[in-house]
């Protein structure tokens, strides 16, 4: 019997490259694309040794070939940080809208279960506290993170279409604030800004009063949920994130005492339509996947800390 086989756009990110080695793991054959505009192929060049594993450098707005036959594919492809937002506006709505529609062309002619990397940015600037997968969202469509929200917005309806129309397996996580290894440095999200800025004795800058809250969630949590919600019967969207809710200040007192760090805490000017508040309700995981996060903050920020300072050496 041949091995199941995977396809996993964006597969040099962040999250993409975690994925592509739990499924390996789990004894795939696993197609890596990615066009590197985000993605990095440090993050997957340990893999090119390894059985079964293959990289394509690929755009996905594109048409999608895919010699061979193909069980998954998960479609993780696209800038995912508010400076990517800024910085590549256009490329992160087409990656949503077309992107998304060439991965689903691509499960469709090969008769493969799908799986889209939503977001909890569909929620916006929440009014209904904690998220339920229930909330419909308060987005700014026009605002400068309009360009994310939407596109994951539309690629949601867009899978959710071929799943009633084409019949398609499809099934949809909205992943909340994830960090660990291998996230970039300047990628403007909180976890590597502060680590950053501690370990090279630079303040860490806080935006509006530090007030608002997030929650973090550590990668090796999310991808067991990520693979959980795979081989579910789940069709409808399912939050995956960490419950555990505090304050950006309260995170960057964390880093600063985990570092060691003496740097100052600076305050700046709140970006516009940054969410003031952000905790998945994982009621739903609990009951049907069995899933939850383990990994305690201060153990998973230890060994991101650690990813930094070891990359930071070799600078």
């Amino acid at each position: 019997m041949r091995k199941a086989r995977a396809v996993v756009t964006g597969g040099a990110g962040f999250l993409g490259s975690h994925l592509c080695e739990r499924l390996l793991s789990e004894g795939m054959e696993v197609v890596c694309i990615d066009n590197l505009l985000t993605g990095s192929l440090s993050n997957v060049e340990h893999l090119f040794g390894v059985d079964g594993f293959t990289f394509i450098k690929y755009d996905v707005t594109n048409y999608i070939h895919v010699p061979g036959p193909v069980d998954f594919v998960l479609h993780f492809a696209s800038p995912a940080s508010p400076i990517d937002y800024l910085e590549l506006p256009i490329q992160t709505l087409k990656v949503g809208s077309l992107g998304t529609h060439k991965a689903l062309g691509l499960a469709k002619a090969k008769g493969a279960r799908f799986l889209l990397a939503s977001t909890s940015e569909v929620y916006g600037d929440p009014l209904v506290h904690p998220q339920p997968e229930s909330y419909w969202g308060n987005v700014n469509p026009v605002g400068p993170r309009g360009v994310y929200d939407e596109a994951k917005r539309f690629a949601e309806a867009m899978t959710m279409a071929y799943h009633r129309y084409h019949r398609l397996e499809t099934r949809i996580v909205r992943i909340f604030n994830t960090y660990g290894p291998r996230m970039r440095r300047n990628d403007g999200r909180v976890v590597p800004a502060f680590i950053c800025q501690a370990l090279a004795g630079e303040p860490l800058t806080v935006f509006g009063d530090g007030s608002q809250t997030r929650s973090f969630c550590y990668v090796d949590d999310l991808i067991e949920g990520v693979v959980r919600v795979l081989f579910s019967e789940i069709t409808e969207p399912i939050n995956l994130g960490n419950p555990q809710e505090m304050t950006v200040l309260e995170f960057a007192q964390v880093i600063k005492e985990l570092t060691g760090s003496s740097s100052p805490i600076e305050f700046r000017p709140l970006p516009v339509d940054d969410p003031k508040v952000r905790q998945p309700d994982i009621t739903k995981a609990r009951v049907f996947l069995g899933w939850e996060p383990r990994v305690p903050l201060r153990t998973g920020l230890s060994r991101t800390i650690e990813y930094f300072r070891k990359t930071r050496e070799a600078l």
